[in-house]
């Protein structure tokens, strides 16, 4: 059933508290799970609520043949996972507490399929076929510009290692799988364990030289990446050099190589 009403959030802080720590805790899981890997009710309640955009508890338990304890445990643990979230249904006439519907998440919505990837590339290819190989360099570069004028407030004014620090951030804020890491003498590394961008990086590596020129720019030292996902390393590995850049022009844009040889 396809919900007009108007639907005001509801929830507790500690319900907020649950869901946040959900989150931090790897619990929401987007990229790593997909609608079929799920099991059941489970897979079959964020099927029907994708198809109806909102349901209450009783509808969901007639729907899926399941007791309404059962659809209430159930919505509750999705909720948890930060798949669905819980609203209020203000549009039942007359007297009465309110009933509560639930609705997908962006998380939950994530778990269906996607071409997000295919897109991408398709994109990609399309700037280098229709505009040619240095059409696309500047548009990469354009992009790279963006996201160092972004992150610039952030970290202007600080030391190296309050920036890299800040840089953490690069990718997704309070990012779990970006560290800072220092090795023998003065070097630095920026590591990253889960490239959002893993499967279009994969096929198309010059992505990646948005990333290497962001960081040039904003830390103001020459950077390389030592380690490569696309090199089956498992990680991407930044290697901050001693070397001081003078100059944060687009000249220091930083091509990645297409292959590994």
């Amino acid at each position: 059933m396809r919900q007009s009403a108007e639907l005001a959030t509801m929830g507790s802080h500690e319900e907020t508290d649950v869901k946040t720590e959900s989150a931090r805790n790897g619990t929401e899981n987007e990229g790593s799970q997909t609608l079929d890997t799920l099991g059941e009710p489970r897979r079959s309640i964020l099927i029907a609520l994708k198809r109806d955009r909102a349901a209450g508890v009783a509808e969901i338990a007639e729907r899926n043949g399941i007791t309404y304890e059962a659809a209430r445990q159930q919505l509750g643990r999705l909720e948890a996972d930060g798949w669905i979230a819980r609203q209020i249904d203000r549009s039942a006439p007359g007297p009465g507490r309110p009933r509560s519907v639930y609705h997908l998440t962006a998380a939950g919505d994530h778990l269906f399929p996607k071409e997000y990837d295919e897109l991408a590339v398709a994109l990609i290819d399309a700037a280098a076929d229709r505009l040619g190989p240095e059409a696309l360099h500047s548009l990469l570069e354009e992009i790279a510009s963006k996201k160092v004028e972004q992150l610039l407030p952030q970290i202007d004014g600080k030391s190296l290692d309050e920036r890299l620090a800040a840089l953490r951030n690069i990718y997704k804020t309070d990012d779990p799988f970006c560290r800072v890491e220092y090795g023998d003498g003065d070097e630095v590394r920026l590591v990253e364990m889960n490239c959002p961008y893993l499967e279009v990086a994969k096929r198309r590596p010059a992505l990646c030289s948005v990333t290497v020129s962001v960081l040039r720019r904003l830390l103001q030292r020459d950077v390389v990446r030592t380690e490569r996902f696309q090199a089956g390393d498992g990680r991407c590995v930044f290697t901050v050099l001693d070397r001081r850049l003078e100059s944060v022009s687009d000249a220091l844009f930083a091509w990645e190589p297409e292959n590994d040889d």
